[in-house]
């Protein structure tokens, strides 16, 4: 196993709440974390249709035979019990009485919310981050991560990655996308996830895709929500302020992992990657990826923007979860450093009165070093620092 960074903020959270959730995309490794993290618990997996049908058919009998400290893995199989875990947790008046996990997120919300408001501490297990592969695998390139993405499956079993891709996206759209949206026709869900991945790292034009797929436009925006809820995609907010230049208001499209994305791009292999011309775009949405997923395994909220405004001037990313010390990061597939590469970090810095050392080029190239613009960093070491 390799280590996840998250499992000492889930054992934290198991002292200041009753129940702790662990949220996240199918398969990041959820189940694994809390089984590893709490050995001493009873495991209970939904998923296994006895379970399933005692939980369904007695839910107050159910809860009422697991003792103080279980793990209930696919609860969404069983909403009934949510209420009934609630009633317990209250009549105890203990923290770390219970686990939860699930692989529909977007069921699992709905049913916290509903019941276990204000009682369960909820954390987000993304796919495995670039500096989590590191501990096992010291020699793993960026680049090779980028094709391969977090997901880790692919590193347990040695899958080949178009393999695992190729039945991870079945299984999705069967089990998943058929029980929570009314597809009639899974291959055209399917090619719109293609369009999706055509347009990661572009503004969000729900118009457009609909056009393209001759769908109505709420449809898209409602297969784009259970994406999201699904942790496939998650959208990018423009930075706003009062100040007189117009910015955009739209938010661009990404994913959480670019072993996914390169899947449905039809990458094949790290070579095929290097050569693609939606290389830049498959690097950028790893460092923002990445960028939000250091977020998630620390337990904090962070806060990630772009720039754009109306004259064209934009800059990549805008990392404000530290309100004293933002900083603005241009990223750059190219593993030449440019000078130019600062041009608008210098034109935004100086408007929103951002220092200079708090402006950064993150590339491909190996070194990283300052300049009188900014800081040029490698890719690895901005991914592991």
């Amino acid at each position: 196993m390799i280590p996840r960074e998250l499992s000492d903020h889930a054992r934290q959270m198991a002292t200041w709440f009753p129940i702790v959730s662990v949220m996240g995309p199918r398969q990041s490794g959820k189940s694994t974390l809390l089984r590893n993290a709490f050995p001493d618990y009873t495991y209970l997996n939904l998923e296994t249709s006895k379970l399933s049908n005692l939980a369904n058919n007695d839910p107050a009998g159910f809860m009422e035979l697991q003792p103080k400290h279980s793990f209930i893995d696919e609860m969404q199989f069983a909403p009934d019990l949510f209420p009934e875990m609630q009633a317990i947790s209250d009549e105890r008046h203990e923290t770390g009485q219970y686990l939860i996990s699930g692989s529909q997120n977007f069921l699992m919300n709905k049913n916290i919310t509903e019941s276990l408001a204000g009682r369960v501490g909820i954390l987000t297990l993304l796919p495995l981050s670039y500096r989590e592969t590191q501990g096992a695998y010291p020699d793993f390139s960026v680049d090779q991560f980028m094709f391969r993405g977090g997901y880790p499956r692919i590193y347990d079993a040695g899958i080949p990655e178009d393999v695992y891709f190729r039945s991870y996206i079945d299984t999705y759209l069967q089990r998943d996308i058929s029980t929570l949206l009314p597809v009639r026709n899974l291959t055209t869900f399917q090619n719109f996830l293609k369009l999706c991945a055509q347009n990661s790292g572009e503004l969000l034009n729900a118009s457009k895709l609909a056009r393209d797929m001759e769908l109505r436009r709420e449809t898209i925006n409602e297969w784009l929500t259970v994406l999201a809820a699904s942790y496939i995609v998650f959208l990018l907010p423009p930075y706003f302020s009062n100040a007189r230049k117009r910015l955009t208001k739209t938010p661009k499209l990404y994913f959480y992992d670019t072993g996914l994305l390169c899947y449905l791009l039809g990458i094949r292999s790290v070579d095929a990657l290097i050569r693609h011309p939606k290389r830049g775009a498959v690097f950028e949405n790893l460092i923002v990826e990445e960028t939000l997923k250091r977020g998630f395994n620390a337990n904090s909220e962070s806060r990630l923007y772009f720039y754009r405004d109306s004259n064209g001037v934009e800059v990549d990313l805008m990392d404000m979860t530290d309100s004293l010390k933002p900083q603005l990061i241009e990223i750059k597939s190219g593993i030449t450093p440019k000078d130019d590469f600062f041009r608008h970090l210098k034109t935004v810095g100086r408007d929103l009165d951002i220092p200079i050392e708090q402006r950064q080029v993150v590339y491909r190239g190996k070194s990283s070093y300052r300049t009188p613009n900014g800081r040029f960093m490698s890719a690895k070491d901005y991914l592991l620092r």
